[in-house]
């Protein structure tokens, strides 16, 4: 059977409503055309700001020049985040010092935390910083979690700004466990200024830094430049190493249900 373009689209949309997330490949099987015709649809279809693009699909459309509001960011994505996340956990040893930044991937990495002493957190997101005392309340975790200063950004849970800067000036860490808006050209990118310089002074403050990226991050680009892939020391993500992106496959670790790290 031959479907028309306005009857692809209509499927497209339908299966993007009931999914969340749609793959090229799938959605040629299913309609069998070329996943080159799938492409064209999607391209045309995000210019109509009905879906956005993502690496091998699309998901609901987001504005990519206004970052979406925390709590409704949280929901994107969330188990490839958590996933991602549980494995990050996995890179915290008893007496490290780390800095979390803010977002909606590493925010969930306290939850994964089981009978590790000794931690020190800091970190500019108000919304981890609540969940890392969680784990001490718990008993899942000893140590302690240092909030930064700065200028509060409530719809981003987060803190920014001069301040926060001239306190992170000060600190060393042993890892740092940074999020970001999308990758594009071996280039880490982030929505928001000031929360693009907090993440790189932890990044250049810290031993080992770890790139936390839910796929839909990929060939996805902000305005403001975090860091090169290359500085980071690890890259988590729940999907493999682009074909394209082979430069940095060493670094790269799949997170997925069987993965332990």
């Amino acid at each position: 059977m031959t479907y028309a373009k306005l009857e692809r689209f209509e499927f497209i949309l339908k299966q993007l409503d009931i999914e969340g997330k749609i793959i090229v490949a799938n959605i040629a099987d299913a309609l069998q055309v070329a996943p080159e015709t799938i492409r064209r649809d999607f391209d045309e279809l995000e210019q109509q700001h009905l879906l956005t693009r993502v690496h091998g699909g699309a998901i609901k459309y987001t504005n990519v020049r206004n970052e979406p509001a925390f709590l409704r960011k949280l929901q994107m994505q969330k188990e490839a985040k958590r996933q991602i996340a549980r494995i990050a956990a996995k890179r915290i040893c008893d007496g490290d010092t780390i800095a979390v930044d803010t977002g909606t991937t590493t925010v969930h990495m306290a939850d994964f935390l089981l009978a590790v002493d000794d931690i020190t957190v800091v970190t500019n997101s108000i919304a981890a910083a609540i969940q890392f005392n969680l784990a001490i309340e718990e008993r899942r975790m000893t140590g302690k979690v240092i909030l930064l200063g700065g200028t509060a950004n409530p719809k981003q849970s987060s803190v920014a700004g001069a301040m926060t800067l001239e306190m992170l000036d000060n600190m060393n860490f042993d890892k740092a466990f940074l999020s970001c808006g999308g990758i594009s050209d071996g280039i880490v990118y982030d929505y928001d200024l000031d929360e693009s310089l907090v993440s790189k002074k932890m990044l250049k403050h810290s031993k080992l830094s770890y790139l936390l990226a839910d796929a839909s991050k990929m060939d996805g680009k902000s305005f403001f430049q975090i860091c090169h892939l290359e500085d980071c020391t690890e890259i988590l993500c729940e999907s493999t190493c682009p074909i394209e992106w082979q430069d940095y496959e060493e670094k790269w670790t799949v997170c997925n249900g069987g993965n332990s790290g």
